[in-house]
């Protein structure tokens, strides 16, 4: 088992957001630099919710380009296709042998549905749910378990996820602990305002609120993004209350201590208005996306090089996973 391995997910429902980049990109590119790290596209976790391969297969592409145009180094940290690594799947499988029902009862994704059914007034309280949903963490068990994990980042409002992990990894321990035992994972938590990026209204940015910034949007749709992020009424010449203003807050994660310094104190002074701010939030956000974005549209224009780096560091992760699951099976008594 090598120590210190932090391991995170990329699962590919749709675009990336500013939200995204700060709270969750930023931060796992750091660790590759502290940790031995393994970054995994999760498209079998995404059939849950996309049933068209077609974009299900751009997502996956899109997913792995959005690492890599900001700044992933494919030779420092294996990044993989969890398809491509069948022996999450097995583990799997095994784990669900393990796992009591009621666990499975209380997940958050799980009793969220439910509660939705709930309030709309249907009488079955499981409708719409499939057992992807249900299954979902014993799956996200694996996905870490198989690689040995023992550093996952995870938001302040997910330590329910890697609570699970180690409630499982725990499981399996105590049964099959004298032939082998999974290292039981630590969360990561963001103890700072990175993992909570405020959205267009103010609430955490997330897709599900229709509150988002797209990482990659064209600069002159990202200039109108930025402009309609809803300000208040004071006069231009009036004082501001700065970190009140979802702009503001924007700007402290993408312009320089010194910039945001000045910013605030000519909004609190008097005489910029928030136009003026936005104008400055724009230009520091697309001074520092706009090369990656390049990288991006350049990968993904021509993807057989997104294609190789998934191949070669799933064959990569597969090494990895092989001698996991070989004293896994040991460990249980199938070989």
């Amino acid at each position: 088992m090598a120590a210190n391995t932090y391991l995170t997910g990329i699962k590919p429902t749709g675009e990336f957001h500013l939200g995204n980049y700060v709270g969750a990109i930023k931060p796992a590119l750091a660790a590759a630099r502290e940790y031995d790290t393994y970054y995994f596209v999760a498209d079998y976790h995404a059939l849950n919710t996309v049933k068209d391969a077609a974009e299900l297969r751009h997502s996956i592409r899109s997913g792995a380009a959005t690492w890599l145009a900001c700044g992933l180094d494919p030779e420092r940290t294996v990044v993989y296709q969890q398809s491509k690594v069948p022996e999450t799947f097995e583990l799997t499988t095994i784990l669900s042998a393990l796992t009591p029902k009621g666990l499975m009862n209380r997940a958050h994704a799980y009793k969220a549905a439910r509660d939705r059914n709930t309030a709309a007034g249907n009488s079955d309280l499981d409708a719409g749910i499939n057992m992807g949903l249900y299954n979902y963490p014993i799956l996200m068990a694996a996905d870490i378990l198989v690689m040995e994990g023992t550093h996952v980042p995870v938001g302040r409002d997910q330590s329910q996820h890697i609570e699970y992990t180690a409630d499982i990894a725990g499981y399996f321990n105590h049964r099959f602990g004298e032939g082998y035992s999974f290292p039981v994972p630590k969360g990561v938590i963001d103890e700072g305002d990175g993992s909570i990026l405020p959205g267009t209204d103010g609430r955490k940015m997330s897709k599900s609120y229709d509150n988002h910034i797209p990482l990659f949007l064209p600069e002159n749709k990202l200039k109108k993004a930025i402009r309609r992020i809803p300000t208040d009424s004071t006069p231009v010449e009036d004082p501001k209350d700065a970190d009140g203003s979802v702009p503001f807050q924007l700007l402290a994660h993408f312009a320089d201590a010194d910039k945001v310094a000045d910013v605030r104190r000519r909004l609190e002074a008097g005489g910029m208005g928030w136009g003026d701010l936005k104008n400055e939030l724009f230009e520091a956000v697309n001074a520092e996306l706009g090369p990656k974005r390049e990288r991006y549209d350049q990968l993904m224009d021509d993807p057989s090089e997104i294609d190789a780096i998934l191949e070669a560091g799933s064959a990569r992760a597969r090494e990895r996973a092989r001698a996991t699951i070989d004293r896994v099976r040991a460990a249980v008594g199938v070989a």
